[in-house]
């Protein structure tokens, strides 16, 4: 998927020029990569909110710098603590032919049969590195759980090949699990017959 962005090149200094930028709504952003080094840019700040918003962060963004186009790859960004204001954004230049490596995550689908009979499924993994060529970079890698039981678990090698993509992650990092069910309280202290401890009074000690 492809989306996009106009922008604006501008200059590196003074770094007061960089808050005046974001005064006015825009973001101070670079772009490097693809025979690209240190391009400085500028884009609008809620143009790229709602891009992302509505194509996510491994979308091709198609940078229009006068009419000039350059395919990217939203590469690292900075925002503010706080008000969660854009600070900073780096874009990747990239070759639409060669493949990337980015993070995506991970979505499990459905629920487990061992759920159904009171396990808790576990997950334990958010997020794999995933390699595909820019225009087929998932957003995330949704994996069908319904077929795990009580005890079972799901690692990386159990995933099917997808046809666009391939997780680089280590095959042995663990997905998920269908733990067993919470042992009642009382199984866990056992069943046996607690004594109250006896109570001597002076009287008692006397005798």
């Amino acid at each position: 998927m492809s989306v996009v962005l106009k922008v604006e090149e501008r200059t590196t200094r003074p770094r007061s020029l960089r808050k005046q930028l974001r005064k006015e709504g825009r973001v101070p952003a670079a772009v490097n990569g693809n025979g690209i080094q240190n391009l400085s840019i500028s884009c609008n700040a809620k143009e790229l909110d709602k891009a992302i918003r509505e194509n996510g962060l491994n979308a091709v963004y198609t940078l229009d710098l006068n009419g000039k186009k350059i395919s990217t790859l939203l590469h690292t960004y900075e925002l503010d603590t706080f008000t969660k204001a854009w600070i900073h954004a780096e874009f990747l230049a990239v070759d639409m032919n060669e493949k990337q490596e980015v993070e995506a995550d991970v979505t499990l689908l459905g629920t487990p049969h061992g759920v159904k009979k009171g396990g808790i499924l576990e997950q334990t993994l958010y997020s794999v590195v995933v390699s595909a060529t820019p225009d087929k970079l998932p957003e995330r890698v949704e994996i069908d759980v319904t077929h795990l039981e009580i005890g079972e678990s799901l690692s990386i090698k159990d995933i099917p090949e997808h046809p666009e993509f391939e997780i680089v992650t280590d095959e042995i990092e663990q997905i998920c699990t269908v733990a067993e069910p919470n042992r009642p309280e009382e199984d866990i202290e056992g069943t046996g017959t607690v004594t109250e401890p006896e109570v001597i009074n002076s009287k008692q000690e006397e005798e």
